[in-house]
């Protein structure tokens, strides 16, 4: 809800909004000033004086009274009043209203106020009465006082006597003043005539006694003189005495403090003490005084509303002092300051020596408003109310009205330092660096500011700042208050004269340990925080289920080229603001030393976004470390060393945290084997138990890694070309090609497999050699049964039901030296039989055939030529083989009519060199169209050139793998 700002509700009077400079004087009236008319228009004009006064009901009594004693009435009436309050608590004000009534007498009852005191006083008039006003700090009794054509007055009673009678009569105690002698009862019946009414004012007359004491003995003298006077209008039914008198000891000597308790004491027996006001009416009087007043606005009983219910909400964090129930006539009665503002005077600023009650407080006040309500134009301020936390404590005036007040200036170093009055003041400051809803509020120096004002500057024993007390202070509508405990905190850490213990908190003079703190900050070394920072993201970066993670690798080689996932915890130092780290991370990806790295798929690079961050962390961490070595040295007190450690492990925490929110940005490879980026965006440890845990998380939420996969997958993926795949070649495919999703360990490549067994997908083998062994299919087995290596194989279902078959003949080839033979040569017939796994098998029952020559047994001779093929044909267990041969020296003539009636079909024929980087593209494009072809034959000539010292070599790892796939092993 917006509420409207109080400046556009109520308007402070005229020289407030005007910004007219305001010093004490405007709240400190010298009676003998409005005597002569050189005080103000407030104190001059009776009028306006009515206007801005609240009658308090000790005002009002004391009105009353003074009103019916002048009217002769003694019944529930004093002859003599004692105002005794504190220091600038109203009693010259209260001084100056009597003058007033008795010098306006009809004129009177019109002015604002009047009608309740005639009513209090049960008459209907007020009597003009002759007044007589004695200040102390005016009078010199060394100089005199008198005019051209008046006589020189030396003496208290020598100046009444002038203002009650004049030159006759000064005359009837005349004589008294020139010999500094106090006139007695006698005398004062000759000057004060019994059917006039008097109104007779003394006002710091602790000042005069204390100043010419041991002049004349006028100290002893005055004494007699108030004693007798007194005495006297209590004789009287229409005079009035009223004297004020401080009820603070403060500056004064052992002299004055005798002669202000033997007044005290004489007032006290003879008159009636007055107490001026008490708090509820002292807010009444601070609207008089300041604003343009008349009854409280609808506007700003909805903004009075809005804040009772936000305290309704938040009622546990208030002190225990605030009555929620009576929190509505408390908002009311100040309005527009919030209630904290008015009874902080009461609750913590009485106890301070030189606080000035009423005259303190309107000082401070319409400094405070006239500087808010300037302010609030200039810079758009929509405050609801004027709560604690907006002190102008930026504003010389003020803050020099503030110390007087605390009697302290020292406390200037201290509130320019860590709240206001300088650009780079702590709070205002942080309030910069502070996020959004913070800065906007300034919450850190109104924080600061109420903990200034709530602990009296630290000027009294006790008086500390709770976080209740805070809390009430700068609660609004809008307000999360959650934000108030990190305001509190960011405090501690920057602020030199902020303290706390527990949960209050106080400001001083004296530095706290932030201060050496600073100090010790700035001398930590660059080696030491590298040091601290690589220990701490080691400690974040802890192991995860077993997964490799690699810290801080300065080359490529420092990354094994293994088939795992790893992750690569770069140093803060490569950061994702150095050009050089994305470099690195490429590098590193692709190449392992000069070579290529083969397991690139399986790697995840950890970026930390910067190192400043990580850095300020680890420097604040190391010198808390060494202000608790320095402990001893330093002599601080237990309290000192229970926040050290508390900084330590609170510093710590912070570099925990700043891991957590630096190491954002991952990198690795995407499936066009270009780098891909997954920014984590702002983390914290409460996401998850470790970062490690919360990365692998994300990862297999989004599709880049997983436990295991579907073992359909490694069917639709076979390569064409492998009757069976390796397990160490399936195992590598998975972190080597970024095609491929990445397994988060080996385990759960075993479950897929195991899975697609048992679900006869697809088989598991053992391969010994070029043999094929111990073929698994539908079955269950245990993960320790087989290894992720060259041993073990998967087969398809259909290639393993095949092996699984007993061996029998599959195939017959015949043996001859070659297929042109000559006449009258023997030739021995042979036979190689082969089984259904291609492997060699020994024919039983073998009988042969022949279309021309003589066979005897497995020998064939030609002892006559011919010109036709000879069908040489071999049968084995219903195997048959043909093959063609010719006799030499005999012209084969082919009837061309007949070979085109026997066959549709034509040889299609190609040779050529294929370069390396096309072999792929050949078989998948050409060879693969052609395997449906029948009789497809292809002839493989290979030629390389290769060092003769290798040769050897290279023949013994071809020889075997040529056997392996049923080739011929000659190599030449």
């Amino acid at each position: 809800m917006n509420l409207k700002p109080w400046h556009t509700i109520i308007s402070p009077r005229e020289d407030l909004r005007e910004g007219k400079p305001l010093d004490a004087s405007e709240f400190a009236v010298h009676l003998d000033h409005v005597r002569s008319g050189k005080a103000g228009e407030d104190y001059t004009n009776p009028e306006r004086f009515f206007h801005r006064t609240y009658l308090t009901e000790s005002l009002l009594d004391l009105a009353a009274q003074t009103i019916r004693r002048w009217n002769g009435i003694t019944v529930e009436t004093s002859p003599i009043f004692n105002l005794s309050t504190q220091f600038g608590g109203g009693k010259t004000h209260s001084l100056t209203l009597l003058y007033h009534l008795a010098l306006g007498g009809e004129k009177a009852n019109k002015w604002t106020g009047v009608d309740r005191i005639l009513k209090k006083a049960e008459v209907t008039s007020i009597p003009t009465a002759k007044t007589a006003i004695f200040v102390g700090t005016e009078f010199s009794s060394m100089n005199g006082r008198g005019n051209i054509g008046e006589p020189i007055r030396f003496t208290p009673w020598g100046e009444i006597a002038f203002q009650i009678g004049g030159k006759e009569g000064f005359a009837l105690l005349e004589k008294n003043d020139k010999e500094f002698i106090a006139p007695s009862g006698d005398d004062l019946e000759k000057l004060f005539d019994p059917t006039t009414s008097y109104l007779i004012l003394f006002d710091e007359i602790i000042n005069y006694v204390s100043k010419y004491r041991n002049h004349n003995n006028l100290g002893s003298q005055f004494y007699q003189f108030l004693h007798t006077l007194s005495e006297f209008v209590r004789s009287r039914k229409n005079i009035v005495l009223t004297v004020a008198i401080p009820s603070s000891e403060l500056e004064m000597t052992p002299e004055d403090v005798s002669d202000f308790d033997r007044i005290k004491k004489l007032l006290d027996r003879l008159g009636k003490a007055m107490f001026l006001s008490s708090g509820k009416e002292t807010n009444e009087i601070i609207r008089r005084r300041l604003f343009e007043w008349n009854v409280l606005p609808e506007e700003a009983k909805k903004t009075i509303s809005e804040y009772i219910s936000w305290l309704q909400n938040h009622e546990s964090h208030l002190p225990g002092w605030f009555s929620i129930q009576n929190a509505q006539e408390n908002f009311e009665a100040t309005y527009p300051f919030h209630p904290s503002v008015i009874s902080l005077f009461e609750r913590k600023w009485q106890s301070l020596p030189r606080f000035q009650q009423t005259r303190g407080v309107l000082r401070l006040l319409a400094l405070w408003v006239a500087k808010s309500y300037s302010e609030a134009y200039k810079k758009n301020l929509k405050f609801p109310l004027i709560d604690l936390g907006s002190a102008p404590l930026e504003d010389d005036k003020f803050r020099a009205a503030v110390f007087e007040q605390m009697g302290e200036g020292r406390l200037e170093v201290a509130v320019s330092t860590d709240i206001a009055g300088k650009q780079e003041s702590h709070a205002i400051r942080i309030d910069e660096e502070a996020t959004e809803n913070i800065k906007k509020k300034s919450l850190h120096k109104r924080t600061a500011t109420i903990i200034f004002f709530e602990s009296n500057g630290g000027q009294v024993s006790g008086k500390t700042a709770t976080i209740p007390e805070i809390k009430l202070a700068i609660g609004e509508p809008d307000l999360d208050i959650g934000l108030i405990d990190s305001v509190l905190q960011s405090l501690l850490d920057n602020c030199y004269y902020l303290t706390s213990n527990g949960a209050k908190y106080k400001f001083s003079t004296q530095e706290n340990l932030i201060k050496r703190f600073v100090d010790r900050k700035a001398g930590v070394g660059s080696l030491e925080i590298k040091e601290l920072l690589e220990i701490q993201v080691r400690n974040v970066f802890s192991n995860f289920n077993g997964i490799d993670i690699i810290y801080f690798p300065s080359l490529n080689n420092h990354i094994p080229d293994r088939p795992v996932l790893q992750f690569i915890i770069l140093h803060p130092e490569k950061n994702f603001q150095e050009e050089f780290t994305l470099a690195f991370v490429k590098d590193s990806i692709f190449n392992y030393g000069n070579a290529k790295r083969i397991y690139k798929s399986g790697l995840f690079f950890c970026i930390p976004e910067t190192n400043t961050v990580l850095e300020q962390a680890a420097r604040k961490m190391l010198a808390w470390q060494m202000i608790q070595e320095e402990s001893s040295e330093l002599r601080l007190e237990s309290e000192q060393l229970s926040h050290v450690k508390e900084n330590i492990i609170r510093a710590g925490k912070e570099i925990k945290e700043s891991v957590w929110k630096a190491y954002r940005y991952i990198y690795f490879l995407d499936k066009e084997n270009g780098l891909h980026k997954l920014d984590f965006g702002q983390t914290h440890s409460s996401q998850a138990k470790s970062l490690m845990d919360y990365y692998i998380q994300r990862l297999k939420n989004d599709g880049e890694i997983t436990e295991e996969i579907n073992p359909n997958y490694l069917l639709r993926n076979w390569p064409p070309a492998f009757s069976y795949w390796s397990l160490k070649d399936l195992r590598d495919v998975f972190y080597s090609s970024p095609k491929f999703p990445r397994i988060l360990h080996s385990d759960g490549l075993k479950n897929t497999i195991i899975n697609g067994i048992s679900n006869s997908l697809f088989a598991l083998a053992q391969k010994q050699g070029n043999d094929i062994k111990e073929v698994i299919i539908g079955k269950t087995i245990a993960k320790g049964e087989f290894e992720l290596s060259d041993e073990f194989v998967i087969l398809s279902s259909d290639e393993a039901k095949r092996l699984q078959e007993p061996p029998k003949l599959q195939k017959l080839e015949i043996i001859l030296p070659s297929m042109n033979l000559k006449i009258g040569q023997e030739y021995q017939l042979n036979v190689k039989g082969y089984d259904q796994y291609s492997q060699i098998y020994s024919p039983i029952h073998l009988k042969w055939t022949t279309s021309f020559g003589t066979l005897i047994d497995n020998r064939l001779i030609f002892e006559e030529p011919t010109n036709d093929p000879i069908l040489i044909s071999a049968f084995a267990d219903d195997i048959s083989v043909q093959k063609t041969v010719y006799v030499e020296h005999t012209k084969l003539v082919h009837n061309q009519s007949t070979n085109q009636s026997l066959s549709n079909t034509t040889n299609f024929t190609w040779n050529g060199i294929i370069p390396l980087a096309k072999w792929v593209l050949f078989y998948s494009k050409i060879l693969l169209k052609l395997t449906q072809k029948p009789k497809l034959s292809i002839h493989v000539r290979i030629s390389c050139e290769i060092e003769k010292e290798n040769v050897e070599q290279l023949k013994s790892e071809v020889r075997p793998m040529l056997i392996e796939l049923g080739l011929e092993d000659s190599i030449d």
